[in-house]
């Protein structure tokens, strides 16, 4: 009985030590590390995809792109058929060109002005005939003269008037020109962001209507890692806009590396874990990165 009381004080003494050996093991690592921190596993996600809609409702004439292919924003990628809107497009450029010689045109009151410089002058000369003739001219006559001029000069005014109003005139067909003009643009698809299609959901001849998806596009040339770290790492320094590297197949022949940023820290701490979402955003130029991947992020 001695003997196992014994074995089982030995015992007791033993455990304590290993766990008084790990406990200082666990404890000395953040400091090893604290250079760096690594998260040994965060997914590769994407930043931005989109669905390109059709802003017209019309047959698509033609599909210009093929799955697979790189695009670059404002790129036209099919086209929606548009004989009608370009017809019209053509009409409301005539109409405003008319619009605008109209405008343009001064001759009356270039003319007006001209009237009522000789209807003064009439004037004139008549005023200066009665002070040295007073019977040369009727009170008739000169009342005429008198009422000729001002006419001409209310000419001028009706002429300026006349102008402004061509002007606006113009203005509203300029405006009818522009709504044209987009009305053809809105029937081209048009990448939004420069990135690869990937999907082709509607044919050359088939049906569209406005908002009805034709492709999609994934920008893969900056992509997002996402992973968890503690939060007690968050307290300790700011990680937001730290310098990252992702390391994709670590410690092995195709290990690559794709440089980066901490982009966001989550406010939100897990109570269960005491971890926290952190992700960057890394540059992936020659698109070698796939969202999907997991890898290793170092941040620095």
């Amino acid at each position: 009985m001695s003997q196992l009381r014994v074995l089982i004080y030995l015992f007791t003494i033993s455990a304590g030590i290993l766990l008084a050996h790990s406990g200082a093991t666990a404890a000395d690592e953040p400091a090893a590390g604290s250079a760096d921190l690594r998260i040994d596993s965060v997914l590769v996600s994407l930043i931005e995809q989109v669905e390109v809609p059709a802003r017209e409702v019309g047959q698509l004439d033609k599909m210009l792109v093929q799955e697979g292919a790189t695009v670059q924003k404002g790129e036209i990628l099919a086209q929606i058929e548009d004989g009608e809107a370009v017809l019209l497009q053509q009409q409301a450029k005539l109409e405003y060109e008319m619009a605008k010689l109209k405008a343009e045109n001064d001759i009356n009151i270039r003319f007006a002005r001209k009237a009522h410089e000789v209807a003064t002058a009439e004037l004139l000369r008549a005023e200066d005939s009665i002070k040295k003739y007073p019977k040369s001219i009727s009170k008739t006559e000169l009342d005429r003269l008198k009422l000729t001029a001002e006419k001409a000069e209310l000419e001028i005014e009706q002429a300026t008037e006349e102008a402004k109003t061509s002007q606006l005139e113009a203005s509203l067909k300029r405006n009818a020109q522009e709504i044209a003009a987009l009305a053809v643009q809105r029937r081209k698809v048009v990448a939004p962001i420069s990135g690869m299609v990937v999907q082709i959901m509607t044919k050359d001849g088939e049906w569209v209507r406005p908002g009805d998806t034709v492709l999609r596009i994934l920008k893969l040339d900056r992509l997002r890692a996402e992973g968890l770290v503690n939060a007690s790492r968050l307290q300790e320094q700011d990680l937001k806009g730290r310098p990252v590297t992702l390391v994709v197949n670590p410690g092995t022949k195709q290990e690559i590396e794709f440089p980066g940023k901490i982009s966001f820290v989550s406010p939100e701490i897990n109570p269960v874990n005491n971890q926290t979402r952190v992700w960057a955003e890394i540059e992936n130029p020659e698109l070698k990165l796939k969202p999907g991947m997991r890898a290793s992020l170092i941040i620095k």
